[in-house]
């Protein structure tokens, strides 16, 4: 069965900076374990067709970045073999004091433990874009950003009954 779930969280920055901390570099300030590995050299990592793996939750994923707006959106199809396979979406808008961020995923089980998983993420999918919202807050507060290493956020890990978010910054909370 195939999910398709959006959700819409605010970042207190112009669409054109709020897009950074959507881009495989610009997530490691604020996505605990969030650590791309890119197999071919590139400056530029959020150009279509850039290839990046991530290991999480004792998965290996590739990811290609399949589309680019700069400023505005920024796709990505992602294959995690024997689990999931799918599109995500970032599409940035500008409002009053900062940029909404519209983020869908696009995905289909590959067996019947992605499914399981999948369908424990769908749950939770609101819960999960509220931690976004909450980490990238903390990465803007804290600036300029440094696009080429791993976060140095404060993390306090805490276990929920889907596989998909471990972690939390627990410096401030959501208005």
């Amino acid at each position: 069965m195939r999910h398709r779930l959006s959700e819409r969280i605010r970042v207190a920055l112009p669409a054109e900076e709020a897009f950074q901390l959507f881009t495989p570099r610009g997530e490691r300030e604020w996505a605990h374990g969030w650590d791309p590995s890119f197999p071919a050299p590139t400056d530029d990592d959020s150009a279509p067709g850039t290839v990046f793996q991530t290991d999480a939750h004792g998965r290996r994923g590739t990811w290609l970045v399949t589309d680019r707006e700069w400023g505005r959106r920024i796709a990505y199809a992602q294959v995690i073999p024997d689990h999931r396979a799918g599109s995500i979406t970032v599409t940035l808008d500008a409002i009053e004091g900062g940029s909404e961020v519209e983020v869908v995923y696009e995905l289909t089980p590959l067996s019947k433990t992605g499914e399981h998983d999948l369908e424990q993420f769908a749950e939770n999918y609101a819960d999960f874009l509220r931690s976004w919202q909450t980490r990238s807050r903390h990465a803007w507060r804290r600036g300029p950003y440094d696009l080429t290493g791993p976060t140095q956020l404060q993390e306090r890990k805490f276990t929920t009954p889907w596989a998909y978010h471990q972690t939390a910054v627990v410096d401030w909370e959501i208005d």
